[in-house]
């Protein structure tokens, strides 16, 4: 475990500590360099998780989940917290770097320049209806394919099929949404046998850009306050979640932050 307020990382990455798992102190624009970098050099297939306070928990309890952050080749900051916690140890960061934002800004600003897409995850049908949306928005964005598995764990004969069937449509990103910690743990399993340029685990930004779940007002996103959106949306799932996980996060970085001072 890093005890260091900033490290610095493979790949010439600056990033901060937050009970465990190394945090990159990257922006959007950075971002976005980076991933494009990749694709470029298309050496392996790199691992971006956005991670905000509840991946951050299930890493702090769960020592193997830790380790798949902290494998990662990105871990952007997905979450207000988080970037709080930056400032306090003097990084200059301003807005957090979220799934849905990042998947909407790459397209935006890299439609035109061929780049292929292939979308894995959301319930039957969502990844075909994101990719025909962000087509209808993006002209000229490219399409390699989208597959939603079904609500159980696929054979190994079905994952080869999976797998071969990415590598197949030759993408240069992969877009994962299976929610945390299920699109982590698998891209981790699968970084060695695909052959695409890079895949980003970006949860809920299917079905936002689908169409088919609501995102908070960019004034609660900007705010810190989205947990409050989502937990209106859905309090009977999310009320217990929410309340012992944040308690549990602040609980958790006062007492890192003591030993750290001690």
């Amino acid at each position: 475990m890093m005890n260091t307020c900033v490290a610095e990382r493979s790949d010439l990455r600056e990033t901060f500590d937050v009970l465990g798992v190394g945090v990159d102190a990257v922006q959007m624009e950075g971002a976005i360099a980076r991933i494009e970098r990749w694709i470029a050099e298309r050496s392996r297939a790199r691992m971006v998780t956005l991670t905000n306070v509840h991946a951050v928990m299930q890493a702090h309890e769960d020592e193997e989940f830790r380790e798949v952050l902290n494998s990662a080749d990105m871990v952007c900051p997905d979450g207000m917290p988080l970037i709080w916690v930056a400032k306090s140890r003097g990084l200059a960061m301003k807005r957090r770097v979220c799934g849905p934002e990042l998947m909407l800004e790459f397209c935006r600003r890299t439609h035109e320049k061929g780049y292929s897409h292939y979308f894995y995850g959301g319930a039957e049908g969502v990844a075909e209806l994101l990719a025909k949306r962000l087509k209808e928005r993006f002209a000229g964005m490219r399409i390699a394919g989208w597959f939603s598995p079904p609500f159980r764990p696929l054979t190994r004969e079905e994952d080869a099929e999976v797998v071969a069937r990415i590598n197949e449509s030759r993408a240069d990103v992969l877009w994962v949404g299976l929610g945390c910690p299920k699109q982590e743990r698998w891209m981790k399993e699968h970084r060695e046998s695909l052959q695409v340029g890079v895949m980003l685990g970006v949860g809920q930004a299917f079905d936002i850009h689908a169409g088919t779940l609501k995102q908070a007002p960019k004034w609660m996103r900007e705010s810190g306050l989205e947990w409050m959106f989502r937990l209106g949306s859905e309090p009977r799932r999310l009320w217990k979640r929410y309340l012992r996980t944040n308690s549990k996060f602040l609980i958790s970085l006062v007492l890192s932050q003591s030993r750290a001072g001690s």
